[in-house]
């Protein structure tokens, strides 16, 4: 047993779907939804929009999921795919706020270079070169496209849970991921951090 943040007792053997299921009649029990997510999903926001936008969307997404916890599918006993589909859509909301975020991180990483260019190693600047060059790459890809990156390469979803977080075929999961990867691997070149968009063992 383990207690929620709303200070209900939840088994920790329940999986999401029996809690969300009983959570339509008894509501306090979505807190252990919310206990169990949300430092994921906050993460995943914070690398999308940074970390003052995602500390309000985190909130938000569990607010919309709370609403729309008797739409859930029972089938599904993990809730994350769900969540994460969710805060996709509120980051598809803050378009313009998530390019900004990525052509402010490219900028902030040019003047570091500027600022401290004599007392880096050639690691750093190497590494602050391949952050800028990805920021770059990801402001330029489609809001589709990087999603679906996003999702595999940041928060290790499968291709099935991809698409079922974005409600989309699994095989325009594969089409999106593959341009999405091509236009970061040339935008990289021979820098690319190739290991961080390989296809991982779950997705094979």
């Amino acid at each position: 047993m383990n207690r929620t943040s709303h200070g209900r007792v939840v088994d920790e053997a329940e999986d999401d779907a029996t809690i969300i299921g009983k959570s339509a009649l008894e509501p306090e029990q979505f807190a252990a939804i919310f206990d169990r997510h949300a430092p994921y999903i906050h993460r995943y926001l914070a690398r999308r929009l940074g970390r003052a936008v995602a500390d309000d969307l985190v909130a938000e997404t569990f607010l919309v999921a709370f609403r729309k916890r008797q739409q859930y599918d029972p089938q599904r006993r993990d809730a994350r795919p769900w969540l994460y589909g969710i805060a996709t859509n509120l980051v598809g909301q803050q378009r313009r706020d998530e390019l900004r975020e990525y052509r402010l991180r490219r900028v902030l990483s040019v003047e570091r270079d500027e600022a401290s260019h004599a007392d880096q190693v050639a690691a750093d600047v190497t590494a602050q070169a391949l952050h800028r060059l990805l920021a770059e790459a990801l402001a330029e890809l489609s809001p589709g496209d990087r999603d679906v990156l996003l999702l595999i390469a940041w928060e290790e979803l499968t291709y099935e849970e991809v698409a079922a977080a974005l409600a989309i075929p699994v095989g325009t999961v594969r089409s999106r991921l593959n341009r999405a990867r091509k236009k970061v691997r040339n935008a990289l070149g021979e820098t690319n951090p190739s290991t961080a968009f390989e296809e991982s063992p779950s997705n094979g």
